[in-house]
């Protein structure tokens, strides 16, 4: 498989949610983090060719991906979206970093024209959905050795299915949300057996201000 070393960047509460309710943006969380740890995840990002989100996370976190809180250049931001029904007035179709949205050959020819228009980058993979595995290739191609993943649980779901994180970097926020449809960091339908969960190994762990930071390797049993 040629892609990109990934890894998974995510703050979350010491129960594993990232937002109040389902619906609701994980930045209401993420107003509980101290500014160191703000910082740090800021820093992160800079460490990084690009950063990848899901459209579900566009649409509801109007996220922006850029490193506002430190010194360094923000990544490439990249939302595989595959109808290109991303809002036109999203904040990653600023002209603050570049933004590659990648599309499937369904989507709206109109709709993506309006995209080119905003000033990203369109990038066509697959046929009715997304093929991420032809997507990780032309970023490689497009020189782009180390991917950021920050979320939602739909798209963290589909990469781990296809065995396409390799580190895990969790910022734990000291707080308990709970709730039984509140989404937690990993979505979809999850797995059905225990031979078929994943494992991953811790390799680091330390403190940035009131946080604790976690890192694991993720290991894929062969098959």
């Amino acid at each position: 498989m040629i892609k990109p070393y990934v890894t998974l960047i995510s703050e979350m509460t010491v129960d594993g949610k990232l937002t109040l309710k389902r619906g609701l943006s994980s930045k209401i969380i993420m107003g509980l983090m101290d500014l160191e740890s703000q910082k740090f995840l800021h820093k992160k990002r800079t460490e990084f060719d690009a950063i990848m989100v899901g459209s579900n996370t566009i649409k509801i976190d109007n996220s922006i991906l850029t490193n506002r809180l430190v010194d360094g250049k923000s990544p490439i931001r990249v939302v595989p979206c595959s109808d290109a029904s991303i809002p036109l007035d999203s904040n990653v179709l600023n002209r603050d970093a570049p933004t590659i949205i990648v599309v499937s050959r369904r989507a709206d020819a109109q709709k993506v024209q309006m995209i080119r228009e905003k000033g990203a980058d369109v990038m066509v993979c697959g046929d009715d959905r997304v093929d991420l595995s032809l997507m990780m290739e032309r970023l490689v191609e497009r020189g782009i050795k180390r991917l950021m993943v920050e979320g939602g649980p739909t798209l963290i779901w589909l990469l781990i299915q296809r065995r396409m994180i390799d580190h895990i970097v969790l910022i734990q926020i000291p707080y308990i949300i709970g709730g039984d449809s509140t989404p937690s960091l990993v979505g979809g339908p999850g797995v059905d057996s225990i031979d078929q969960v994943v494992s991953t190994r811790l390799t680091d762990f330390y403190k940035v201000g009131n946080h604790l930071i976690t890192e694991y390797d993720v290991i894929y049993n062969s098959k």
